[in-house]
């Protein structure tokens, strides 16, 4: 859908501009028919609220029943799926910008959770249809076969860095003590023979501490800590994780 609005410009077609501003609890929709501007907030998901307020805000825009629809939000949490709802079961053409590439006032810095507001994700959408196509970029949007397939890569990218987090914990708490000795396979016996850089015991709390690490380190599906070396791309994370898998989960 993207390469075909691409290719195209809609200056001077009767168009219903849409914009929906995503939230847990709403959806603020915010339409246009390039002149005049309405705004509404419903309830996020009524779908049949949606459809009553496409057909008012014709009605009130002056808009054919029969004119083009063409909608956009901000890429989020929210994914794809709304995206693929408007486009089969409403027959409306939608976008999906790229947050990264959406012009914000420069005096502010923009937080990862600030929303763009409807009206300028409207102007955006105008601007785009137009034929400003860098005026924003747009997402283009995955099979739901492709989407699934990337479960593997972000699972992995997630353990990965738990992985890490939890040996990069026991480390520091070592170090602090003045050990160095590597993780091993006998790591909680190993713990009660040893003694800190002064040679004086280990505390209990540290020690249970560091238990604790180890443990959520053993939970961390094994099975899949294989398959992911020949995955992995960074070499130190590689060393890490080979060495976790031959001397501790072995």
């Amino acid at each position: 859908m993207t390469t075909i609005l691409q290719s195209k410009d809609y200056s001077g077609k009767v168009v219903l501009y849409m914009a929906m501003e995503l939230s847990n609890a709403n959806w603020k929709l915010g339409f246009s028919n390039g002149s005049r501007d309405r705004s509404v907030t419903i309830i996020a998901g009524d779908w049949k609220a949606l459809s009553r307020q496409i057909d008012l805000a014709k009605e009130k825009l002056h808009l054919p029943e029969d004119c083009l629809v063409i909608s956009c939000y901000e890429a989020g949490r929210d994914g794809f799926w709304i995206h693929r709802m408007l486009e089969e079961e409403f027959g409306i053409t939608n976008l999906i910008f790229d947050s990264s590439s959406i012009e914000v006032n420069r005096r502010k810095r923009r937080a990862k959770t600030d929303k763009v507001d409807v009206r300028a994700l409207l102007r955006l959408l105008q601007r785009y249809l137009n034929g400003e196509r860098k005026a924003v970029s747009v997402v283009q949007i995955p099979t739901p076969d492709e989407e699934d397939q990337r479960r593997f890569n972000r699972e992995r990218e997630r353990l990965i860095k738990e992985h890490s987090a939890h040996i990069a914990r026991i480390k520091s708490l070592l170090i602090q003590h003045g050990v160095r000795t590597p993780i091993g396979r006998n790591f909680p016996e190993w713990l009660e023979t040893i003694g800190d850089g002064l040679g004086n015991e280990l505390g209990p709390n540290l020690k249970t501490e560091l238990v604790r690490e180890y443990e959520r380190l053993l939970h961390l599906a094994p099975d899949h800590l294989y398959k992911w070396i020949k995955f992995c791309k960074e070499p130190i994370l590689l060393a890490e994780i080979t060495v976790f898998v031959n001397t501790v989960v072995r």
